[in-house]
């Protein structure tokens, strides 16, 4: 049985991943939980799941899950805040973390559950974008194991021999990143300016949080990936591509030196990776509807639209530039996204915050996750302004 700590519980992959653990209680138990501000659903979960720790980021909401956990006569101890993450993340209890916080505020307790020797599902991805080698450092000095949960990497985990995070496999001639393309993929761009947050956030084959819906429809999701692929198998940025699938049934693909393709393919749905992680290298049920190719019909494939897309390049040339680049526009990206889901920034202006933080802030080599807290608070100090000068609003 593996004892689960998962951290974001209340999001998206969390509740997936509930779900799964959910469908095979002999093989799981979930030992802690761990959630920003929705306290009334990490109290329902912890009445469903018992586990022995949760932990609420909101001071005022873990107070009200304590007394709400009290009434109801559960055992279950609540922390606040970041020590709380990072407890949660090296529970002696938990063998097994899902690292599902979104944005940079994960990084600190996916490095601590790597320090302590976890087995680390990664759905977060800013903690490889900020601080890969940091990261990758963490796994190998704890003795823990790194497995991907974005459904693209986890592709191409399936799809790699066995081998080490970090370093590339023998044969591998380069990896294809598939993107959907997001809402917007066939609107016209000059439009794009005045798409709202809803209409970004309507993802026409994936449900998820609003964050991560506006970073596929500006393709930087896509563009973090690249940076996260290289990371995690050893790559050259020139060896990791993006081809547009709308279809979303091709989740990224691995090319060999003998001309092989290797893809692995699937509904769209967050618990086939999770259930791949959960019990990996076994396989179980996840819950998701068998893939009908022939009620499928046609997978298209296309190359991305660099100019209509701009996050995509400014992250495609982050990765070659490595260094603190990545941290440097993962900022940005938070930033300038939380000021278009407040109606404060337009679409397209997302990248063009990031575009002039990426000229301003001067990228260093990482010797340190120093280096990467500094390169990150420059950079949204920097966007910040950006986004509150008038023409921010309207770029």
């Amino acid at each position: 049985m593996r004892h689960l700590a998962i951290l974001g519980s209340t999001g998206s992959i969390g509740r997936s991943t509930l779900d799964v653990v959910a469908r095979h209680p002999e093989r799981f138990e979930v030992v802690a939980l761990a959630a920003a501000t929705r306290w009334q659903l990490l109290l329902e979960q912890c009445l469903r799941f018992r586990p022995a720790l949760a932990v609420l980021a909101d001071p005022a909401g873990a107070l009200e899950l304590e007394q709400g956990l009290k009434a109801a006569g559960a055992a279950t101890e609540v922390l606040v805040g970041e020590r709380g993450l990072a407890a949660a993340a090296a529970l002696a209890a938990a063998d097994t973390v899902m690292a599902a916080i979104v944005g940079s505020i994960g990084l600190a307790s996916t490095l601590a559950a790597a320090r302590a020797g976890k087995r680390v599902l990664l759905a977060n991805k800013e903690a490889l974008v900020m601080a890969g080698r940091l990261l990758l450092e963490a796994v190998a000095e704890g003795g823990a194991e790194l497995l991907p949960i974005d459904s693209e990497h986890n592709a191409i985990f399936q799809c790699m021999p066995p081998g080490r995070p970090g370093v590339r496999a023998a044969g591998v001639r380069r990896v294809l990143l598939t993107a959907s393309g997001g809402p917007f993929l066939r609107v016209p761009i000059e439009r794009l300016a005045t798409v709202t947050p809803d209409e970004a956030c309507a993802h026409p084959r994936w449900a998820m949080g609003r964050k991560i819906s506006v970073d596929s429809a500006t393709l930087m999701n896509k563009g973090l990936e690249i940076i996260e692929a290289q990371l995690l198998f050893g790559l050259a940025p020139g060896a990791v591509e993006v081809v547009v699938h709308p279809e979303s049934i091709v989740h990224s693909l691995v090319e060999y030196a003998d001309g092989s393709t290797l893809a692995q393919l699937g509904n769209p749905d967050m618990r086939t990776p999770i259930a791949h992680a959960l019990a990996w290298p076994e396989r179980i049920e996840s819950g998701v509807e068998s893939l009908d190719l022939v009620r499928q019909g046609v997978l298209r494939f296309e190359a991305p639209d660099r100019v209509k897309f701009r996050c995509l390049a400014l992250a495609e040339g982050a990765a070659r530039c490595g260094g603190t680049t990545p941290a440097i526009l993962n900022a940005a990206n938070e930033v300038a996204v939380a000021a278009f889901l407040g109606g404060r920034l337009n679409f397209t202006s997302i990248a063009t915050v990031i575009e002039r933080v990426l000229e301003r802030v001067t990228a260093t080599d990482v010797g340190g996750l120093e280096d990467v807290f500094e390169a990150d608070r420059h950079a949204r100090r920097l966007a910040a302004d950006f986004v509150g000068e008038p023409a921010g609003a309207c770029a």
